[in-house]
């Protein structure tokens, strides 16, 4: 038998906390043991997730490894973990808020501990409770538990999905890891692209669970299991978020929400590190900011991005925030020479992200760090309280586009819409009407959704080739989003649409994007709005409490107004994104060019090199704006240099 027993650590703080990532590999065979060079070799693809410790474990045909990042506790806890007499073993990225509590009580149960973090309290957890200590655990977290006398692996992911998991199987191994790069370090793995991944990507800029762009490489679903023993796998769900709209006042409301995400930003203070926060200067990232000053006994430190283009620079918001709370404000500018960084980025997502705002992400996180190790994020307001411009789209469509007769919408409104240059403008007035008109042609089962969609039917079949349009015959373009619509019709427009997003767009793309860019600079974001004690109350307020007329996050604004600053009130929802529609006909263009060249994407075999390059030059004359989709293909063209032909 290899590898070496793992340490055990007694003493420290009480509190550890183990942002990191975390890899392992169970064959099948019982007589075969992972090799742990091979181990090593597939934590150093992570390296960035934890700078700071490795550590590798096998032990029979199972065998286990991890980087970490020490934030809390930093001279202690390495990991693999074992319980007391080696029989089982644990590796553990997150952080888990209540382990305390379970320490007393499984202490008062007999188990016996010989440290004093949190991944050890999930290990005697699975112990005393197996699959259902998730349900105990209060925190985010991907773990993977090793027992090797019974030949069983347990992996488990957090609630809504803020730290990745992603598992390989095929008739001889498992393979798993916190990002695909280490899978695909152990050899043998099949790298056959998923089509209909890739045509979720070019749909909606993202890919949803359990799909990965590879085939056989699938995402673990937030709020799942999966046990492998006796060669056979299992999946099991344990937490379900169950959307009621119940009868609640106004200012009972607003009391609840303010104690909840209190305490929800009070316990993401614990830290022995410099922790601060990005800012926006949004509605979400100010009440995060005004919580935490409110609750540190130092000057929070802060944030921001801003751009030269006017329209997408929010910077005077940011700054009166700070300004209100005193905080230690920090600013950069984002130049277009910023994608400079685009190889490197693409190589930190493993997968194709359309999502523009990877670079204003990357590049605040990696400004963080230089005086910070874990920033707080406002992520997750707007699908918890309604708060997207695409809900308001949505309302309006209902209630007075679609009584607009479908003669008038289709002989006049669409051809008018669509004669309509585009501005260079973030938003502005022509932007969001050519916009909203585009997404009522889609289906109204989408929901809000239909504003999210960068890809058409029409457009879909100009643009992939015929191999892969046969291929996709038959396939639900739309079936990640319908998987997860209400199946009570009792329930409001905005709860059905909120419920859509936590499950697809803010699981997907939102936290994928926040935990590769801050995990690139080896920054930890935490997300107060996340906990998922504030994700269930909000999924039981009435639709009055989100939305009224077209007015969004009534109960946010409701409930913190009095510690908003005058510019930030009544501000519009403006997203966190890059002009890079501007940035692609000019400081961007010889990249274009070079990535969708005619040849190349001929050679490929997916796509129609002759709509590719019509889509090119009506982008480039200003004619249309193709950003979305060229950025996409884009992206997608980076991605396969790097990962698509090994």
């Amino acid at each position: 038998m290899s590898g070496s027993l793992p340490l055990l650590w007694s003493g420290g703080s009480q509190e550890e906390d183990n942002m990191c990532g975390i890899c392992g590999v169970l064959y099948k065979d019982t007589g075969r043991y992972p090799d742990e060079p091979l181990l090593s070799a597939m934590c150093q693809t992570i390296v960035h997730r934890g700078p700071d410790d490795q550590g590798v474990v096998v032990r029979g045909n199972g065998g286990l490894g991890m980087r970490r990042l020490s934030i809390i506790d930093i001279t202690t806890g390495h990991q693999p973990i074992a319980n007391e007499d080696g029989s089982a073993y644990i590796v553990f990225n997150g952080e888990i808020y209540n382990h305390e509590d379970l320490r007393r009580d499984l202490e008062s149960r007999g188990h016996i501990f010989a440290t004093r973090c949190d991944t050890e309290a999930i290990l005697h957890g699975y112990e005393e409770w197996g699959a259902d200590v998730c349900s105990h655990l209060n925190g985010m977290f991907a773990f993977a538990v090793w027992i090797p006398g019974e030949q069983k692996l347990f992996l488990a992911r957090d609630r809504i999905g803020i730290k990745p998991l992603y598992v390989y199987e095929d008739g001889e191994k498992v393979v798993f890891g916190s990002e695909i790069k280490a899978i695909l370090k152990h050899p043998g793995i099949d790298r056959s692209l998923d089509l209909q991944a890739l045509d979720n990507f070019l749909t909606v800029e993202y890919i949803p669970a359990p799909r990965s762009i590879f085939k056989h490489i699938r995402k673990l679903r937030p709020g799942h299991w999966m046990r492998f023993a006796d060669g056979k796998s299992e999946t099991g769900q344990y937490w379900h978020l169950h959307p009621s709209e119940q009868d609640i006042s106004e200012d009972e409301a607003a009391e609840k929400l303010n104690h909840l995400l209190s305490e929800s930003v009070r316990m993401r203070l614990l830290s022995d590190v410099p922790l601060g926060a990005f800012l926006s200067g949004g509605l979400d990232s100010t009440i995060c900011v005004a919580l935490m000053a409110q609750a540190a006994k130092e000057p929070v430190k802060t944030f921001s991005i801003g751009f030269e283009e006017s329209s997408y620079n929010e910077l005077s918001y940011a700054r009166a925030v700070a300004d209100m709370y005193g905080t230690e404000h920090h600013e950069f500018i984002i130049q277009p020479d910023a994608l400079d960084l685009f190889e490197k980025l693409i190589h930190q997502l493993d997968e194709p992200l359309g999502d523009f705002s990877i670079f204003p992400t990357y590049l605040v996180s990696a400004m963080a760090r230089k005086h910070v190790t874990v920033c707080l994020s406002g992520d997750g307001g707007d699908e918890l309280f309604g708060g997207y411009d695409t809900y308001r789209a949505h309302r309006f469509a209902s209630s007075v586009y679609s009584r607009i007769p479908r003669v008038v919408r289709t002989a006049c409104i669409e051809p008018f819409a669509g004669a309509l240059p585009p501005t260079s403008k973030k938003k502005g007035a022509v932007n969001a009407f050519k916009r909203f008109v585009e997404g009522t042609r889609l289906p109204e089962s989408l929901y809000h959704a239909r504003w999210m969609v960068f890809l058409s039917e029409m457009k879909r079949q100009s643009l992939f080739s015929g191999g892969v349009l046969e291929q996709l015959s038959g396939t639900d373009h739309y079936d990640f989003i319908k998987a997860w619509n209400c199946p009570s019709k009792k329930l409001n427009d905005i709860t059905r649409t909120g419920y859509i997003d936590v499950h697809t767009y803010l699981t997907d793309n939102i936290l994928v994007k926040v935990d590769r860019m801050s995990m690139a600079a080896s920054l930890e974001a935490r997300v107060p709005y996340l906990d998922h004690r504030v994700v269930e109350f909000a999924f039981t307020l009435p639709p009055r409490l989100k939305m009224r007329g077209l007015d969004t996050k009534v109960l946010l604004k409701k409930a913190f107004w009095n510690k908003l600053p005058d510019q930030v009130k009544n501000r519009d929802k403006q997203g966190f994104s890059i002009p890079i529609k501007n940035w692609i006909r000019r400081d961007l263009k010889e990249m274009l060019l070079g990535l969708l060249d005619p040849r190349i994407i001929g050679d490929q075999g997916f796509f129609n090199e002759k709509t590719v390059s019509k889509m090119v030059g009506e982008h480039l004359s200003g004619r249309a704006n193709h950003s979305h989709t060229l950025w996409s293909l884009m992206v997608f063209q980076k991605w396969y240099d790097i990962y698509g032909k090994s």
